[in-house]
């Protein structure tokens, strides 16, 4: 019996040695990994803007293209670029600023309930990292962050606008959860193609951009503001406009990119 017994007690000895092993072993690569593993998200960072604004060149590397790239602060509670003191009373540097997780410190953020949320983003950063490209002191084309909820899941993109703060250049997600074959087709560069030259606001500075369901008519007067919304996907449709909406409108970058159009870059 007491052999039995030592028998046991030498199993679950060696099995929790086992366990102490590899745990170490994970943790040890975790720890290795993780530089390479934050350049690679930087990287990846990079590419979804350069692409956004449709610089991504053959032959040339995305960090050699990133050069002319410039990353500015936008203050959202003021609509205008933020002052050293305030990143410093925030503790915010742009080339390392994370909008997330900014948006889930009520430091940093404000909460948003119905009516306010269309985009269903729950709580929204005071704060935001805008790239720009520019062309001598003038701005050639800005990328801005954006996101919102579609059927399932949060979507993150970036919108390029060409230098009048109202024509897209370039539009896409990086980061989305929607069903395969429908809200999914977020990531089809045909579809992504239809955004190209489309209009923002109207006569009266209002977002009104938006999906429709069945195509858009080309006679359309109005068809500079309107984009083909996703086949049999009407939900991920209407986030998507929601979220462009939201963010292009005055809660989001709206008096940000008003400001530029009637003073220029500050």
């Amino acid at each position: 019996m007491a052999s039995s017994n030592d028998s046991i007690k030498k199993t679950i000895i060696v099995a929790l040695s086992l366990c102490l092993v590899c745990s170490i072993f994970v943790a040890a690569a975790a720890v290795g990994l993780k530089p390479i593993q934050n350049t690679n998200k930087d990287l990846d960072r990079k590419r979804n803007i350069l692409s956004a604004a449709g610089m991504l060149e053959s032959g040339k590397s995305v960090d050699e293209i990133f050069e002319s790239v410039e990353s500015r602060v936008v203050n959202l509670q003021t609509g205008k670029f933020a002052t050293q003191e305030e990143l410093q009373a925030a503790g915010i540097k742009a080339a390392t600023f994370d909008q997330k997780s900014a948006a889930k410190d009520p430091k940093l953020s404000i909460a948003l309930k119905g009516e306010q949320d269309p985009a269903g983003i729950k709580r929204r950063s005071n704060f935001s990292v805008v790239y720009l490209v520019k062309s001598g002191d003038s701005i050639d084309r800005i990328i801005l962050p954006v996101h919102g909820y579609g059927l399932w899941s949060t979507m993150y993109g970036f919108m390029a606008l060409k230098n009048d703060f109202n024509t897209v250049i370039g539009f896409g997600f990086y980061d989305q959860g929607e069903t395969p074959g429908l809200g999914g087709e977020v990531d089809n560069p045909n579809w992504k193609a239809l955004w190209k030259g489309k209009e923002i606001y109207n006569e009266q500075g209002e977002a009104v951009i938006h999906l429709v369901k069945g195509g858009v008519d080309s006679s359309d007067p109005k068809a500079a503001y309107k984009v083909d919304g996703l086949s049999g996907a009407t939900l991920t449709s209407r986030g998507v406009t929601h979220l462009v909406q939201y963010w292009l409108g005055q809660e989001g970058f709206g008096p940000f990119l008003s400001q530029l159009r009637s003073e220029g870059v500050q």
